[in-house]
């Protein structure tokens, strides 16, 4: 029997999900937090925010929270702890979709959501290659064996692959940190710095994810696989990504409030950076990228600035 899925956010990453599920033939439910944007999706078959992609017939969209006996959380990772709170207690495992850390307190998605059932959903996917059905392949981390069995009947699709881990916290901690190197690397592109530039920071970036995961328990392998460098090299290379192109705004000159100002989805990792450098600091974790893009953010310093003291570090074997 085909497990009822819910998808808890109605954003771009949320109706694709929906979508592959529904095209699937999985039942599988969509809500969305403004009550009129629910009542248009339903009538439109469509969502504004992923244009293009027509909601299947078998798709309910709706405002009122639905049973389920799985829940997807797609929702920005600011709203994860409020919505977590509107969830009806129950026994249906929840799946964490989105990434990065809260700003209050730092956590990650598991740590906000312990200590309920869960998985963490990460790896290199961009919403409207999989609303279109092309392939993919993503990490599905829980150190929950028979969930995680669980969780991948449920959820594969001919056209998503799953891949199984027990490194729920390194899965998290590469979803979030990617999205911070992807603004530097971004900043590279659009200063005109070049590709060497770019290679050289999403390296070196990989590095500082595999130093701050290995800080917080997560394995070596996971930095390595999807939900680490497959979505590291995504999101530092893809046009669609929302990370890279503010950073390719930034190195041509643009403010930060100007950029976000025209955009009506979340660029994560304008939160993340400074939440995870934070946690980097308190783990004793060096991380100068990550720290170089909190401060240029901050407007504390300027692309050129920023440049020159990454460039001028001390020396040290790699």
């Amino acid at each position: 029997m085909n497990e009822r899925i819910a998808v808890i956010g109605a954003g771009a990453w949320g109706t694709a999900l929906a979508i592959l599920f529904a095209r699937a033939g999985k039942p599988v439910t969509l809500w969305a937090r403004d009550a009129e944007r629910a009542a248009h999706m339903a009538r439109a078959r469509e969502n504004p925010r992923l244009p293009g992609a027509k909601l299947p017939a078998s798709l309910t969209v709706t405002h009122s929270l639905p049973a389920a006996d799985i829940l997807l959380l797609t929702v920005p990772m600011q709203h994860l702890r409020a919505s977590l709170a509107a969830l009806p207690a129950g026994p249906a495992p929840l799946v964490l979709c989105c990434k990065g850390l809260e700003r209050d307190t730092l956590q990650l998605p598991p740590e906000i959501a312990a200590p309920r059932p869960m998985a963490v959903l990460s790896g290199p996917n961009f919403a409207h290659e999989v609303a279109a059905g092309l392939p993919a392949a993503t990490v599905l981390a829980t150190p929950d064996a028979a969930l995680r069995a669980r969780l991948m009947a449920a959820l594969r699709t001919p056209t998503l692959r799953l891949y199984g881990s027990a490194d729920i916290m390194g899965a998290a901690l590469g979803g979030a940190a990617k999205n911070v190197i992807a603004i530097a690397a971004g900043v590279a592109m659009g200063a005109g710095l070049g590709e060497n530039a770019r290679a050289a920071l999403i390296t070196r970036g990989l590095a500082e994810i595999a130093r701050l995961s290995a800080a917080l328990g997560g394995q070596p392998e996971t930095v390595s696989g999807l939900s680490g460098l497959g979505d590291l090299l995504l999101t530092c290379t893809g046009q669609a990504s929302r990370n890279y192109s503010l950073g390719v705004a930034l190195g041509g000159g643009e403010t930060l409030a100007d950029i976000l100002a025209r955009r009506s989805a979340v660029t994560e990792g304008v939160m993340t950076a400074p939440a995870l450098a934070a946690r980097a600091q308190q783990a004793g974790v060096e991380v100068p990228i990550t720290n170089a893009v909190t401060s240029l953010l901050s407007g504390a310093t300027t692309v050129p600035e920023t440049v020159a003291a990454l460039m001028n570090r001390a020396l040290r074997d790699e």
